[in-house]
């Protein structure tokens, strides 16, 4: 029977528990930062020698140059020309999803006219030339470069730069026929933190990036911390979360089901229930027994849901949604009736699912939005990715004569009172009369 933590609101030690049970310790490890910074310098300094070195050392690939390690479209095109009929027409259409999702975030310049005949306005451009690093280690996830590779398209970014690991050589038929059909320019089988460091500074052979996206291990994301400021980031996830808020009347296999897609993942991912029912949360419990044995990553889930996983009784859906927003989770089930009502009491979540029939696992493939989201509660404060983070913004000012002469008696005030008095004069000269 799996040892699963049982909490309850109206326990006079709840908060200090709930507190307890998401601390996650997210400090980079010193041993890890060290040989990343090592790995980083390396790479700054001497390139494709370094690179060729570390693929060789961490992914047993014996190359002569970089070019070897690079990946020809028509490779890539072949990978998806051989994919059979139900694997092709399943990332033909969960890309198409996901395409015509991320089109209704484009964002467009815009510019006004003061009746003075000044001008304002923003400026809205795509980035050059952007990274996308797909894990290749244990496991493949051609979704991922799904996710990262189509909003970055629609958004208008010009070269897709796509690094993978290939452990063994061994390269993954799925991940390459994603990079096809989201019109990747470059792929090199290099990864780890050489590969970011590749990306980040360029080498002979790999260009340099403006922005990095994609998840990886605790070495990947060491590197992202360190080359953020050279090259921009798109975040840096902890492990996948799953918070199950249910009114006692789903099914309870569902729910465990639920509870175990994100458990999967890692040992140290979490996944709580939420419910005011308590009969319903122990048979969810039973659920969870009956069915583990069948999963074959059950160790992982076993390890995730007693290690960070609980089950937590609460008094009603209103404290239920309080909890879920102090909780701020990556991904939110509203397993509820009328979910559209309780999702207006939701303030801080990565992506929300509503309604019974809405698994978070349709979110990680084909439904449309992105899967890439926030974890250790930076809910509260971030956003998924999408197009706005491979779009920048530039400040339109075209100031008229008339307006120069308003303004610029503003200006030369504040000016003077910080004491700049170049800023004030230049401000002045531009007074006419």
């Amino acid at each position: 029977m799996l040892n699963l933590k049982r909490l309850d609101s109206s326990d006079p030690g709840f908060d200090k528990a709930l507190a307890q049970l998401l601390a996650f310790e997210s400090a980079q490890d010193p041993q890890v930062d060290a040989t990343v910074a090592a790995i980083l310098d390396d790479i700054r300094r001497r390139g494709d020698a370094a690179l060729l070195e570390y693929t060789r050392r961490f992914d047993r690939v014996d190359a002569r140059s970089v070019a070897d390690l690079r990946i020809a479209k028509v490779r890539l095109d072949q990978a998806l020309a051989n994919l059979p009929s139900a694997q092709r027409d399943a990332l033909e259409l969960a890309a198409a999803r996901v395409r015509a999702y991320h089109e209704k975030q484009l964002t467009q310049s815009w510019s006004y006219a003061e009746p003075d005949g000044t001008v304002l306005g923003q400026q809205v451009t795509a980035l050059d030339r952007v990274g996308l690093y797909v894990p290749g280690g244990k496991a493949a996830y051609p979704s991922s470069v799904l996710m990262n590779a189509l909003p970055a398209r629609v958004a208008g970014v010009k070269e897709l730069v796509m690094v993978v690991p290939t452990p063994g050589g061994e390269q993954n038929e799925l991940v390459l026929a994603a990079a096809a059909i989201c019109g990747v320019d470059q792929v090199f089988t290099v990864g780890g933190a050489q590969a970011v460091g590749a990306l980040a500074y360029g080498t002979e052979s790999v260009p340099p990036v403006d922005k990095i996206v994609g998840p990886g291990n605790a070495y990947v994301a060491a590197a992202k911390r360190r080359v953020f400021g050279v090259v921009g980031i798109d975040m840096v996830a902890g492990p996948s979360e799953i918070l199950v808020l249910c009114d006692g009347r789903t099914d309870p296999d569902w729910v465990a089901m639920d509870l175990f897609s994100q458990a999967e993942h890692d040992e140290l991912a979490q996944a709580i229930l939420v419910s005011p029912d308590d009969p319903f949360l122990d048979r969810v419990a039973a659920s969870i027994d009956r069915q583990l044995a069948a999963m074959p990553r059950r160790d992982v889930i076993r390890a995730s849901l007693e290690g960070r996983g609980a089950l937590v009784k609460v008094r009603d859906l209103d404290e239920a949604c309080a909890i879920a927003n102090r909780i701020a989770p990556e991904h939110l089930e509203l397993s509820v009736e009328n979910p559209e009502a309780w999702t207006k009491k939701i303030r801080h979540a990565g992506a929300i699912f509503m309604g019974r029939h809405t698994s978070e696992a349709l979110g990680d493939y084909c439904a449309g939005p992105n899967h890439v989201l926030p974890t250790s509660r930076t809910a509260r404060f971030s956003s998924p990715l999408g197009v706005y983070d491979f779009q920048k913004r530039s400040s339109l000012i075209m100031v008229s004569e008339q307006g120069a002469a308003k303004l610029g008696r503003i200006a030369a005030t504040l000016a003077e009172g910080e004491g700049l008095t170049a800023h004030a004069q230049s401000a002045l000269f531009r007074i006419v009369g």
